[in-house]
């Protein structure tokens, strides 16, 4: 794990401290309020619907039968394409994709999956619908444990399994086929988890935050406002925690040792899917309402555009091929995946 000494801000400290409030966790399942909710029933963002495409998308694109949900791709370059009706994980060779149309082995799932994961050489997909996790090994045997509170996102730390459970509103902790312990007080939502520097955070999608999680002492922490929509979420090997903030269009950096808000910047056009590639320090991100995909480099005090890409309509997801830095964009209207090589 690399690490760095210091976040330079990239936003004045007024601004920072009127988009970043701290928010307290509580005990039990009522819904949660605080001081900046100005809605009863505050709604998730989403994505930001997409314009025709006007612009020949770059790279290659290669036709899928549905609408792609999520994106990873392993190590040893294996790309793993979600897709919904029917629900099932479509899993292709980096070599092949340079085909004019690869053949994918095809995995059938119980529901279909809004985030994939790899773990050493087993893909991770929750299935919030069928209230399971689906493990598939990289040459498609899949395995479905059950996972009770609609799991959305998951991560390993150690040898725990952590799930997001966005029904139950907490984290689970997945232990020889049981959720124990579960997690939960403070958030309206469990929609993503993610660990940085050895440190477990939650995305609540309605409550537009992210929250510390203590494992050990079985608690939601500290919560920090991640601006007025955030909607996904990413780590990198510097310890940060990447949230799109697609209401307001901008990137979020977050350190976790404190959970503190060190950078925020500005992205138009509907920022959304993230993908980080680890060799390069280059941050993907999709752009929905342009039909575009940005690689920023984040090494430095700020983001800076490396890349600027037209894509596939309504490119909701993107993953990158760290050994290759090949990127893959993922349409949810249908018109496939595109594969670009920078």
């Amino acid at each position: 794990m690399r690490t760095r000494t210091a976040f330079p801000k990239l936003a004045s400290t007024a601004l920072i401290a009127a988009l970043v409030i701290p928010l307290a966790a509580c005990s039990g399942e009522e819904e949660v309020t605080d001081e900046l909710q100005v809605v009863e029933n505050p709604t998730a963002a989403t994505a930001a619907p997409s314009p025709a495409t006007t612009t020949e998308p770059a790279g290659s694109v290669i036709g899928v039968d549905g609408d792609v949900t999520a994106l990873a791709t392993s190590r040893d370059g294996v790309l793993a394409v979600a897709v919904a009706d029917p629900a099932r994980v479509l899993l292709y060779d980096r070599d092949a994709l340079a085909a004019p149309a690869p053949e994918p082995t095809v995995v059938e799932l119980p529901g279909p999956v809004e985030n994939l994961t790899v773990v050493g050489e087993e893909l991770l997909a929750p299935v919030p619908s069928a209230n399971a996790l689906a493990r598939i090994t990289l040459d498609g045997e899949v395995r479905v444990t059950p996972a009770e509170g609609g799991p959305t996102g998951v991560t390993v730390l150690d040898d725990r399994t952590l799930l997001s459970l966005r029904e139950r509103k907490g984290v689970g902790v997945l232990d020889d086929g049981r959720l124990d312990p579960v997690i939960a007080g403070g958030l309206n939502s469990a929609d993503d988890v993610v660990v940085a520097d050895g440190k477990p955070v939650v995305l609540d999608r309605l409550r537009s935050a992210v929250f510390e999680v203590d494992l050990e002492g079985r608690d939601i922490g500290v919560g920090l406002r991640a601006g007025q929509g955030a909607t996904n979420v990413v780590t990198d090997d510097y310890g940060r925690v990447f949230v799109t903030d697609t209401r307001s269009g901008g990137l979020l950096a977050f350190s976790v040792d404190p959970l503190l808000l060190r950078q925020l910047y500005p992205v138009p056009g509907g920022v959304y899917g993230m993908a980080y590639d680890s060799e390069r320090d280059l941050l993907w991100v999709t752009l929905t309402a342009r039909n575009e995909v940005v690689g920023f480099d984040v090494r430095g005090g700020e983001p800076t555009e490396r890349y600027r890409y037209p894509t596939v309509h309504q490119p909701n997801s993107v993953t990158v091929d760290s050994g290759t830095s090949r990127v893959v964009v993922g349409s949810a209207t249908g018109e496939g995946i595109q594969v670009i090589t920078p």
